[in-house]
This record gives structure tokens, sequence and C-alpha cells, in this order.
């Protein structure tokens, strides 16, 4: 079921509505139930391969709990292998046959993989992944094994952020499903806007500025430099509209409901640095890898080559958890290199740039970046990258410079919608890092407090577009 959806339009009111006036005992039971519905929307038979990793996850806790020594790590062990199996059954098997048949291909083997087509489980990246945290925080001792099947199916498969996250600890998600949660005005309220901020950025932004995007990335090598350019920049802003605005509707319906959950997002385009850029970019799943698997490699103990390694060896895992394509790969490499880069030039005591320049200078490395993530191929990446410089001459030409913002889907009336509402984002995110904007808005009269209520609501019906677009990281 998607977030932008009228089914979810219909679905989200009934759920919190009966679980307030549910019985405690009865609401995790509820939320199971709700958040099973909701999976089934996508593809019904896939919450069997959910159940299985539910099912191994939670013994695997228990176990974990129970036993000592050696036979704790194996469990472990042989908890991650059967959870990441099943992740690699449906997202990386093609991928994995497909290059073992090239690699021998260079042997002169001739070999013929074949072609496995499986629809990929929505989301199954981010609830292995905090299937995954579960068992190792209980190995590491951080939090005892919940012994409630009910509660812990419920952890993994809570709907807000079932398919795209925010990747939570069970610290933090577990107890609050043993939390009895009043209605609170205020708190609703707090979560009803913090939603319809994320629909906004959906349907208004991120939807939009796809138009142009789709159409250039489909065809890069029929567009010029800059149309390339300003279809990657626009890219930048697509995803990160269609992924914060995921995670301000799965904040905010969780927040409705008396959950918290981690924030995911911090204003990332305003970092100074790509190091900055990854504690503010899908922060949870930073978090993960620097926790799971940074860190465990060695992180920066060990000196400066060990440092790039673990570094390296992070992202391009990272990139390869996004999809099962060298693209992805690419795109963590280039990241991880960012990172080496800016770690040699700290060692070098380089002096930083100005502060304006720094954050443009990053921007423009994470657009480069994003453009292996986005194309189609490998060799669609390349082209672009080597074609960006060309063709700057037309935009002197009004003529010219119309002809290039002006595509078959992204129609010229569509820009002026696009840019006005990336401005207002800015100007949104900029006062909003300086002073809630909720705790503001609240303070206002009724009347005045109900008239930007019903701007954002009729700006998401009149300006959005209304296609029922998946979210782009349901996909991974």
């Amino acid at each position: 079921m998607l977030f932008n959806s009228l089914e979810f339009l219909i679905f989200f009111p009934v759920v919190a509505t009966l679980y307030f006036l549910l019985p405690q005992r009865a609401r995790v039971p509820h939320l199971l139930v709700a958040s099973c519905i909701f999976y089934m929307a996508f593809v019904p038979a896939y919450i069997l391969i959910l159940a299985v990793t539910i099912v191994v996850d939670y013994a695997a806790g228990l176990w974990i709990r129970r036993l000592q020594g050696r036979a704790r790590r194996w469990v472990l062990i042989a908890s991650i292998v059967l959870t990441c199996l099943v992740l690699a059954s449906f997202k990386y098997l093609q991928f994995i046959l497909d290059n073992a048949v090239l690699a021998a291909g260079w042997f002169g083997w001739r070999l013929s993989g074949p072609s496995i087509d499986i629809l990929l489980p929505v989301g199954l990246s981010f609830h292995t992944f905090q299937s995954l945290a579960y068992v190792i925080e209980v190995y590491r001792g951080r939090h005892p094994p919940e012994r409630d099947f009910l509660v812990y199916a419920t952890y993994v498969m809570f709907f807000p952020q079932l398919v795209a996250g925010p990747i939570e600890r069970p610290q933090n998600l577990l107890p609050q499903f043993r939390a009895h949660h009043v209605y609170e005005h205020a708190r609703v309220a707090s979560g009803l806007r913090r939603m319809a901020w994320g629909f906004f950025k959906k349907l208004v932004i991120a939807d939009r500025l796809a138009l142009y995007v789709n159409d250039v990335y489909a065809d890069p090598q029929a567009h010029s430099g800059p149309q390339l350019a300003l279809a990657t920049v626009f890219f930048a802003f697509q995803i990160y509209c269609d992924f914060s605005g995921y995670s301000d509707i799965a904040i905010g319906s969780a927040r409705v409901l008396g959950f918290r959950l981690m924030e995911n997002f911090d204003r990332p385009y305003a970092s100074r640095s790509i190091a900055e850029f990854w504690t503010r970019w899908h922060i949870s799943l930073s978090h993960w890898f620097r926790d799971y698997v940074y860190i465990p490699l060695g992180g920066n103990r060990g000196g400066a080559w060990r440092h790039a390694r673990n570094l390296m060896l992070t992202f391009a895992l990272s990139g390869l958890w996004h999809g099962a394509a060298w693209t992805y790969v690419a795109w963590g490499v280039l990241n991880g290199a960012y990172l080496v880069a800016g770690q040699v030039l700290r060692r070098a005591r380089m002096p930083p740039p100005p502060p304006a320049l720094a954050v443009a200078l990053t921007f423009a490395l994470t657009c480069l970046a994003w453009i292996p993530f986005r194309a189609a191929s490998m060799e669609d990446a390349w082209h672009i990258l080597t074609h960006l410089h060309t063709g700057w001459g037309a935009v002197l030409d009004p003529t010219a410079l119309r002809a290039l913002l002006t595509t078959e889907q992204f129609l010229l009336r569509q820009l002026p919608v696009a840019l006005a509402a990336l401005v207002l984002l800015e100007g949104v995110q900029a006062w909003h890092a300086r002073r809630p904007l909720g705790a503001l808005l609240v303070r206002q009269p009724l009347a005045r407090r109900w008239s930007v209520y019903a701007a954002t609501a009729l700006g998401c019906l009149l300006l959005g577009v209304h296609r029922d677009a998946q979210f782009i990281y349901f996909q991974f």
C-alpha cells in the first residue's frame, strides 16, 4: 500500500481510530494485523518471506540469551546467514549468475545462466537490516531478547516504517509497544503536520521533478550537457524529497499513534563536506553500517591505509545494499573515495574553503555521485559524466534555452511550479533549523493555522502529480 494512495488515506484513519479505542492488550495484535494488511496490499504471498525472517531471528534472540561461549556466536552467525540468504535469493541471485557468466567469458568458457524473473519483495532490505540489528544487539548484551512473539513481529512489521525505514534499533522501538499511548491532540496534530509536509515533498516536488529526470535519463545520448546537468540536479532534489518525504510520513503517522521514530534526514544538502553529508543523509542506514560493518572492520584504527580500506569496503557494501547492479556499487565506491580524499586533505592540514563554497562543492560532488545511482547502466553513467561539458553555448540563446528546458513530458509551465516549490522547501528548512516551525505555528491564531493547513492540502491536491508513483526507496 502506497502512502500516496487513496487506500492509505482510508486505511490510516481507521487504524489510528481503532488503536485508541481498543484496550491496551489488544493494541499490539491490532497493529500487527494492520501491518500485515498494509504489506499484503503489494504482493500477498510475500508476507510468508517476512514471516520466515521473523521466526528465525526471534528464535535466535532467545537461544543467544540461553547459550554460553561459542554456541552463542554460532547461533548469531546462523541467524545472520539465514536472514541474508533470504535477501540474497531474491535480490542478488540473478546479479551473481550474470557476473559469473561474464567472468567465465574472460577465461574463454562459454556459459549461459538462467533468467530468474522474481519480483523483489518491497522493502526487503529494510526489514532485513532491522531484524539483523535486533539479533546483534541481543548478542552484544545491549538489549534483552523479546519473549512476546507478537511484540517482536510487530517491531519488524510496524507499517509506518516497514518498507523504507527509518531502520530502528530494538532499544528505541520495542519498549514503545508496551507503553500505553493515550490520545493527545497536540501530538496528533504534530504528527499530521509532519505527514502533510511529507506529502507535499513527494507529490509537489519529487514526482514533478521526476517527469523531467525520467525523460532525460531514459535516453541520455539524445540530450545535451545542460539538459544532463539540469536532470542530475533535479534528481538530487527528487530523491531527497521522495525519500525524506516518505520518512516524514512514516515519522508523522507513528507520532499520531504515540510512537517515536528516529530522524532520518537533517538538511543534507547544507553539508560542508561529504563526511558531514553522511551524518545528515539516511541517518539510520549510515548508523547501521557504522556500527555493524565499519567499526567491526576496525574503523579508523590501524593507520591510514586500513582506515581507507574500511571506508571503501563499507561504502561498496552500502552501494550493493541499494541494488544488485554495478551502478549502485560505483555510487558507493565514489562516496567512499570522497571520504578517503577528505581524510588525506585533513591529514595534509589543508585549510577548508569558505562555508558557502564548501556547501557548493559538496553539493556538486554529491550530484556527480548521483549519476551512476540514477543511470540505467554503467554505459549511460559514463556517457553522462563525459558529456556534461557539451552544448553550453546554447544557454545564451533564449530560443535554444527554452528547447533545453522543454521535453515531451516536462512542459514549460511545470518548471515554475517545481522551482517555486524548491525555493519554499529550502526556505522552510532554513527557518526550521533556526526556530522549529511547529512550535511557532501552534502559537498562531486558529484562522492563521488553518490557513496554512488548507494551503498545504490544496497545494498537494492542485499542484501535486497524482499517479500513485512508488517511492524510490521501495525498490531497495
